[in-house]
């Protein structure tokens, strides 16, 4: 198959990459700054522009996107908006252009997260983004039925992240990348559609 993994070279992305790349399928690497690509999911001339470039693909993984940490009682609507405007509006924006792209009977994989079903303070946009991405699997999934699979993985705390964000999660057990990436492989090589898998 041959795959594009936008955020290839981050946390998540080397994860994903690692797991599909034994030989049995040609994987692109996109993203804003690395990447054999470079890619904005904020802009959609720059979305048109990598699709342009790689032509027909088989699958996508999306594990870019970023949402903002901040306190509710002070965050503005602005603020609401921006931070989820990457995160979500960034993945739903590849698969509105990129449909035209994949090939019959592939497949877009996306990136929701714990913070839905396990939020931690200031993480409000992480949630609001991340049950807008699964909504948005969910419903396309009917739409598009076996024609285009569309999936979301849901990882929790990224084991490679853990030095970093760990003591936001007290009691929290880092999840190992490898069982991150099994969880990206499913989705990819798998034949379920419209399926939220776990990676915690």
């Amino acid at each position: 198959m041959r795959i594009i993994v936008v955020g290839g070279e981050g946390t998540i992305g080397r994860a994903v990459v690692a797991a599909l790349s034994s030989g049995r399928h040609e994987i692109i690497t996109a993203g804003r700054t690395s990447g054999a690509l470079r890619v904005d999911i904020e802009s959609a001339d720059s979305v048109q522009q990598m699709f342009r470039q790689v032509g027909p693909f088989d699958a996508l993984v999306s594990a870019a996107g970023n949402a903002r940490f901040g306190s509710l009682e002070t965050m503005t609507e602005d603020e609401l908006v921006r931070g989820v405007h990457g995160k979500l509006l960034g993945q739903i924006r590849l698969v509105l252009l990129g449909r035209s792209y994949v090939r019959e009977g592939g497949s877009f994989t996306l990136t929701s997260g714990y913070l839905l079903n396990d939020p931690i303070p200031g993480t409000v946009t992480f949630a609001v983004a991340n049950g807008g991405i699964e909504g948005f699997v969910r419903a396309s999934a009917l739409e598009f039925g076996q024609r285009i699979r569309i999936n979301a993985v849901s990882p929790g705390m990224a084991e490679d992240s853990a030095e970093h964000f760990g003591h936001l999660n007290p009691g929290r057990l880092p999840t190992p990348m490898r069982t991150i990436g099994a969880a990206y492989a499913r989705g990819v090589e798998g034949f379920r559609t419209g399926e939220i898998i776990p990676a915690w």
